[in-house]
């Protein structure tokens, strides 16, 4: 058994990762009302990890990270001239999209593939994972919204994701989902632009439901009352530089749209299950 995954061995150094910043902050107007942040921006592990167990090559699939993602986000946030915030690490590692007690939050098996420094992992590696990755990200996520909510314009959050085109060998139909939870005010927007494009298939809380309790849009968002949404969008469109731009040229406006929108910036709770039902219905209706 590998010494980081059993909670009888010693912990690695206490500097094995000081030179691993496990966050990447892209700089922007604070004041400007939209925040974009990356769960899954990249593939990368910090030196005392090699590579899981893995073969390298299993890690630049999709299960080490959201293909295309960062280049997206960060053209977004240059465009937009929004602030980002984006993990560095692999979602291998620990998956900063689950709450804290989510089993998932470090997945043993992906898509087919064991990761073997995963299998056998124990509670106190699972900690150290925690507090020196996921909780880094989650904090700068959480002051950078204190910040943006202070100077009295409480921001809206656009999460985004990108999915594998092919999923336990059925081709995905849909170009991209926008996932949403209670609050349908970014949501609605997004979904009927994206119908406009007669070309695109568009998922509502496809190829995922965005009701995921304590995942990152739960924790940051919901429970704030702020409007968001996060966007899927299929891996195989954004694998290159030119998929990026076309998609950052298909969101850039329509993001506009949702920022500039008269109740995107008050803060809003949606308390229940059957708000949930009426306000999907109420999307589904309008798009």
């Amino acid at each position: 058994m590998n010494s980081l995954n059993s909670d009888s061995t010693s912990a690695p150094p206490a500097d094995a990762s000081e030179d691993f910043e496990p966050v990447e902050i892209l700089a922007g107007d604070e004041a400007g009302g939209l925040l974009l942040i990356c769960d899954h921006a990249r593939n990368e592990l910090p030196a005392q990890y090699g590579t899981l167990g893995l073969p390298r090559e299993q890690l630049e699939r999709h299960i080490g990270y959201d293909i295309g993602v960062r280049d997206l986000t960060r053209t977004l946030a240059a465009r937009l001239n929004a602030p980002a915030v984006m993990t560095t690490f692999s979602r291998l590692l620990i998956d900063p999209n689950r709450g804290e007690d989510d089993p998932t939050i470090v997945m043993r098996i992906s898509d087919g593939a064991l990761i073997p420094e995963n299998a056998y992992i124990g509670e106190e590696e699972r900690q150290r994972r925690i507090e020196r990755y996921y909780r880094p990200y989650h904090e700068t996520v959480a002051a950078t919204l204190e910040r943006m909510t202070a100077s009295g314009r409480p921001p809206v959050i656009v999460s985004i994701h990108s999915f594998t085109a092919v999923w336990r060998g059925w081709a995905r139909p849909w170009h991209v989902g926008i996932l949403w939870d209670l609050d349908p005010r970014a949501p609605d927007i997004l979904l009927e632009a994206l119908a406009r494009d007669p070309a695109l298939i568009v998922g509502d809380n496809e190829p995922y439901d965005g009701a995921l309790r304590n995942d990152t849009m739960y924790k940051h968002a919901t429970m704030r009352g702020l409007a968001h949404a996060l966007i899927e969008v299929r891996q195989d469109l954004i694998g290159d530089a030119q998929g990026v731009a076309a998609w950052a040229d298909r969101l850039e406006p329509i993001l506009r749209e949702v920022n500039a929108a008269e109740d995107a910036h008050v803060v809003r709770h949606y308390g229940s299950r059957a708000d949930y039902s009426r306000n999907r219905r109420g999307a589904q209706n309008k798009a």
